[in-house]
């Protein structure tokens, strides 16, 4: 290599001269060092710190601008999916429920869907809350309507396994999408369910978000909530499932339509195997539990909704208006009872034949049981008539009512003696049942074997009218025949009146004179009931009339009750009626066909009486004893009692042998207001009472008590009972009498 080579050749060849650099070039910075200074003394000038804030600020406001982009797009998303439809995810079926609570009937909203009201934490058995929790939302009570744990556990499972394992939605999230049903199944539609959530949990409480899903989820068909889901297809209200019975309600939402009950109930069986498997997995069920309610079949057929009671449930229906829950005063229990009694004898006495039932407490005048007929759907029965409303012919079973006027005159006794022989009023001429007559009986007797002549002899003694008065006093309401007076035909069914009236006048009876209106529809929004007690009778009649029907003899093969009761039979065989009472329940019975037509043979005394007893016997309970006789009732023998009540004399006999001497009290009239004095006044206190006329000796009573004898001068000073109403009565040796009320200051 010669020179020119050698000085050509890389510095890092072998051989090669390095030359000393000269002094120019040892004194001439290099362009890089001159370049990194020039960049130092750059950054150190004030003007590259004002463009790095700009750059800053660029980006900063971009970010931001983003940021604020992106909020107010979702903002305005959030806007336009507008309020959640809440009011109209809380309409639900009309449900008739019980004074218990418990549910008569229900009626499918207007699109056909079945869909109950629940409460979580009352009506759903808190084992199967625990499997629903369980199984969809195990951070139900913690989280704010989206569980990120589950999402991210939920795509895990999709990225690791190629498949949905499990959804991550939360009940909330469930909830949300049931609100708003969508078929599509998207990142959107998942996104869209986050949000109603958040908003749902904003809104609602972790209760109210349950009862709410509780309702809603679906069960296949119109099936829609858990209530409406257990009753189908268990038969029962969800207080109280079993473990197999829960784990199938938590499958069946998931996929309704393709695990229907009643179409693919083996595909509904593996999904609620599947449940009770992950509930063993996460260690709430025990092994040997989950085996057990797998060997349990899934029910493979729906059970009809319940419908008890449904004349009641259509007349509330039709009077409360825009209510969810009507509340009736009925007992559900004994309204199943009496409805298989109704549907059981009318199978034994025909076709063509209904029955009405109604029971009433007491003490409330709440109606406890109202069977409108043996069958709702029996077109043959005109099921869907309610009998208990229906104005028919009472045949005898007014005839108490008669016989309590009567005590309350004082002129009559249950011990007193009274005639029973063929007799006229004018042109009626009133015959026994019979067609025979008993002779003289004591009025005890003719009132339980229903005599009629007695009965007729007593109403025209005590008035038509006044009966017809003082019965519509009491509530009932009574049908005449058009443009026609109560006459004495009445005592004997000459007079329309309906089950449910007889009902609460028997009621009266036991309550000691007072009837309160039948109630059957609880108001919620009342504080409290404002029904007054209605008159009916005296104390003392009312008891007196009790103590005789409580003697009437029961019907044959009949349960041994005491009980007292009345029986009916209107003309022609129409109408069989039985009503009785203890201290408790009055329950009224009509048997008859609705049509009105005749069935021979048909008598109160043979077709209703058992049919009474017998729903006596089936309300569960002994009968009550009826109250004690009030201070001052009279009982004694026929021989014990003032010589005017031991015998009854009819009007028409006391006219032919000198009605014109009849008694009249002169003093004190009739209506007026007596002033007897204040306390520390004994001789003001005493009440002078002046009669004109009769037959002496004459007896005084108050209030239905004697009192003693009227002197010769037909006068005597009487100690009046009180402040208060009071009625005097006198009564002569002819049995005439004449009877004042007057008001006691």
């Amino acid at each position: 290599m010669n020179e020119t080579d050698h000085n050509n050749a890389p510095a890092s060849w072998p051989g090669k001269r390095r030359e000393a650099p000269s002094s120019r070039q040892m004194t001439r910075p290099s362009t890089a060092l001159v370049t990194k200074k020039e960049d130092v003394d750059a950054r150190d000038k004030p003007g590259h710190d004002e463009r790095r804030k700009r750059r800053f600020t660029r980006i900063a406001v971009v970010t931001f601008a983003t940021i604020a982009l992106v909020t107010l797009v979702i903002a305005t998303w959030v806007v336009s999916l507008g309020p959640l439809p809440l009011a109209q995810a809380r309409q639900i079926s009309t449900t008739i429920v019980d004074r218990n609570g418990k549910l008569l009937r229900a009626y499918a909203m207007a699109d056909g869907r079945w869909r109950l009201p629940v409460d979580a934490k009352t009506g759903v058995d808190p084992g199967y809350l625990k499997v629903l929790l369980g199984y969809e939302d195990k951070r139900f009570r913690s989280h704010a309507g989206v569980d990120p744990l589950a999402l991210g556990r939920a795509a895990l499972q999709l990225i690791t396994r190629g498949h949905i394992v499990s959804g991550g939605s939360t009940i909330t999230m469930q909830l949300a999408r049931l609100l708003e049903p969508r078929r599509e199944r998207s990142v959107y539609a998942k996104l869209r369910q986050m949000v109603r959530a958040v908003e749902i949990e904003r809104q609602m409480t972790k209760d109210q978000i349950l009862d709410l899903y509780l309702a809603l989820a679906p069960y296949g068909g119109n099936l829609e909530g858990i209530r409406a889901a257990s009753i189908a297809y268990f038969g029962k209200e969800p207080k109280r499932l079993s473990l197999a019975e829960s784990a199938l309600l938590v499958a069946l939402p998931q996929s309704p339509e393709n695990r229907r009950l009643d179409r693919h109930p083996d595909i509904a069986r593996i999904a609620r195997d599947r449940v009770l498997d992950r509930m063993v997995e996460d260690g709430r069920v025990s092994e040997e539990d989950a085996l057990q309610a797998k060997a349990v079949p899934v029910p493979r057929l729906r059970k009809p909704m319940p419908i008890l009671a449904p004349h009641s449930a259509d007349a509330a229906l039709a009077t409360v208006k825009d209510a969810p829950v009507i509340t009736l005063t009925l007992d559900s229990s004994l309204q199943k009872v009496l409805e298989a009694l109704a549907r059981d004898r009318a199978v034994a006495l025909g076709p063509n034949i209904s029955i009405g039932i109604v029971a009433v407490d007491n003490a409330s005048g709440d109606v406890l049981a109202r069977v409108g007929s043996p069958d709702y759907f029996d077109d043959r029965r005109a099921g869907q008539v309610d009998m208990t409303r229906a104005v028919r012919s009472p045949g005898s079973t007014l005839k108490p009512f008669i016989y309590g006027l009567a005590f309350e005159d004082g002129f009559v006794h249950p011990e007193s003696l009274i005639d029973d022989r063929p007799i006229r009023f004018g042109s009626y001429a009133p015959e026994n049942f019979d067609m025979t007559f008993q002779g003289t009986v004591p009025v005890r007797k003719a009132l339980q074997q229903s005599l009629n002549v007695p009965a007729i002899a007593l109403l025209d003694r005590v008035g038509a009218s006044r009966l017809s008065s003082r019965l519509r006093q009491a509530g009932a309401n009574l049908v005449l025949p058009k443009d026609e007076a109560p006459g004495l035909a009445m005592g004997l069914g000459g007079v329309g009146v309906t089950l449910q009236d007889l009902a609460q006048l028997y009621s009266g009876l036991a309550r000691l004179g007072t009837t309160r209106p039948l109630r059957e529809i609880v108001d919620a929004k009342a504080k409290d009931d404002s029904r007054d007690p209605l008159r009916l009778m005296d104390q003392v009649a009312a008891w007196q009339v009790g103590n005789v029907l409580m003697g009437t003899p029961p019907p044959e093969n009949a349960p041994h009750n005491r009980i007292a009761f009345k029986t009916g039979t209107s003309y022609g065989y129409r109408d069989a009626w039985s009503v009785g009472f203890d201290g408790r329940l009055t329950i009224g019975v009509w048997v008859g066909r609705p049509d009105g037509a005749p069935v021979p043979g048909l008598v109160g005394r043979t077709a209703a009486a058992p049919i009474l007893f017998d729903a006596f016997a089936r309300t569960g309970k002994l009968p009550v004893a009826l109250p004690k006789p009030p201070k001052g009732t009279l009982m004694t023998s026929n021989a014990k009692l003032p010589l005017p009540l031991r015998r009854f004399r009819p009007l028409g006999e006391l006219v032919r042998t000198g009605g014109e001497q009849s008694p009249h009290i002169q003093f004190p009239l009739n209506g007026s207001r007596i002033d007897v004095g204040g306390a520390g006044e004994p001789q003001a206190q005493a009440m002078p009472v002046k009669v004109a006329g009769g037959v002496l000796p004459m007896t005084m009573l108050v209030n239905g008590v004697s009192v003693g004898e009227i002197d010769g001068r037909r006068q005597r000073l009487v100690d009046p009972p009180g402040p208060g109403f009071a009625r005097l009565t006198v009564i002569d040796a002819t049995g005439a009498a004449d009877t004042v009320v007057i008001r006691i200051q």
